[in-house]
C-alpha cells in the first residue's frame, strides 16, 4: 500500500510538471488509496473504484464521474509499470453536467453589490471584496484565475493583466485605465495595513494570505441579500460567476451599439474570456433577452432594406 502512495505522489508531480494543477486529484487520490487499504486490496480494481467514486450516496451523478475519472487517470499511469491493474473503462458511471441558467447583472446591479461590499468590516475586508467584484465584472476572469492574481501580474506600460493559471494556458487580458487606478487602491489599502506584505498574492485575506474560494462562498451570498437581488430560474441567487457571462454579453451590446462588426469581433472575445473553443463563448451568451432584442432589431433593419 506504500508503494501505492508513493506512485500517487509520483503521479502527480509528473503531472504537475506539465502544466496541471489537480487540485482535487492531490486531495481525493490519497483518499483512494485509503478506501483501498480499508477494504484490504493492494492494487486498483474496477469494483473497488466504482465503490469508492460513487461515495456519498446523495452527491451529483456528475460528481462520481468525475472522482472514477480521477481514478481512471491514475490507473493508466499505474499500468505503464503494472500491465494487470485494472482501469475503469469510460462510460461506466455517465453522467450528463447541467448548467445552470446564467444570471445577467445590469450595471445598477453591480454597483448594489460593490456598495454593499464597502460596508463589511474590517476596511480591508469591504476593499477586497469590492475589488475584486469590480475587476470581475470588467475582465469577465474566472473567480479561481482572480484568486490566483499576484501583483505582479499587474503590467502598468501595458495596462493589462497577466492570467497564468487559467483553463488550456495562460492569455492577457487588456484593462482599462480605470480599472489599474482601482487595483493600485486597493494595493494602497493593502499596505497600510501590512507594513511588509505576508505574501505577492493580488486579493488578500484578512490575515494577509491569498484570499480562498471558502471565505468568498460565505461571504458573497450576504452581499446579494444586501443588494437586495433575486435569483431566478434555477437558484435563489445570483452567483460570482455570472459576472462573467454579464461581461460577455455587456461587450456585445457595447460593440453592436458602437455599429462595428460583431461577428468580426467575437473571437476577439474568445480570447479575453479564455475560451479555445468558441462554442463556450456561445453558450455564455445564450439566453440574454437583451441579446435577443438586437437580433430583431437587425433583423427588422435587414428585411427592411429588401426590395
Amino acid at each position: 500500500m506504500n508503494d501505492l502512495s508513493s506512485a500517487v505522489d509520483s503521479y502527480l508531480a509528473l503531472r504537475r510538471r506539465l502544466g496541471f494543477t489537480l487540485v482535487d486529484e492531490a486531495s481525493l487520490l490519497p483518499d483512494f488509496i485509503g478506501f483501498l487499504r480499508e477494504n484490504g486490496a493492494g492494487h486498483v480494481t474496477t469494483e473497488l473504484a466504482v465503490a469508492w467514486a460513487t461515495q456519498p450516496a446523495n452527491t451529483s451523478p456528475v460528481w462520481w464521474r468525475q472522482r472514477l475519472g480521477f481514478v481512471r487517470g491514475f490507473a493508466e499511469y499505474l499500468r505503464n509499470i503494472d500491465p494487470d491493474i485494472e482501469v475503469p473503462p469510460r462510460g461506466l458511471l455517465p453522467a450528463r453536467y447541467q448548467r445552470i441558467a446564467p444570471y445577467f447583472y445590469s450595471a445598477a446591479e453591480i454597483d448594489s453589490v460593490m456598495e454593499a461590499a464597502r460596508s463589511l468590516n474590517p476596511p480591508l475586508r469591504a476593499a477586497t471584496y469590492e475589488t475584486l467584484i469590480g475587476l470581475l465584472s470588467v475582465t469577465g476572469l474566472r473567480r479561481g484565475e482572480a484568486l490566483a492574481l499576484n501583483r505582479d501580474d499587474l503590467d502598468l506600460k501595458q495596462l493589462s493583466l497577466v492570467i497564468r493559471q487559467a483553463k488550456g494556458g495562460g492569455r492577457t487580458v487588456p484593462l482599462q485605465e480605470t480599472t489599474v487606478r482601482a487595483l493600485q487602491r486597493y494595493f494602497d489599502c493593502i499596505d497600510r495595513v501590512f507594513s511588509a506584505p505576508m505574501s505577492p498574492v493580488l486579493f488578500v485575506s484578512i490575515r494577509g494570505t491569498r484570499l480562498n474560494k471558502n471565505s468568498i462562498n460565505a461571504t458573497f451570498p450576504h452581499l446579494i441579500d444586501t443588494a437586495g437581488l433575486a435569483g431566478w430560474g434555477q437558484r435563489a441567487r445570483p452567483r460570482l460567476h455570472d459576472l462573467r457571462h454579464s461581461f460577455a454579453v455587456r461587450q456585445l451590446i457595447d460593440w453592436n451599439e458602437q455599429h462595428v462588426d460583431v461577428d468580426a469581433r467575437r473571437p476577439l472575445l474568445s480570447a479575453v474570456l479564455g475560451h479555445s473553443n468558441p462554442e463556450s463563448t456561445y453558450w455564455y451568451l445564450q439566453g440574454a433577452p437583451e441579446l435577443f432584442t438586437l437580433v430583431g432589431q437587425r433583423l427588422e433593419e435587414f428585411l427592411g432594406k429588401q426590395p
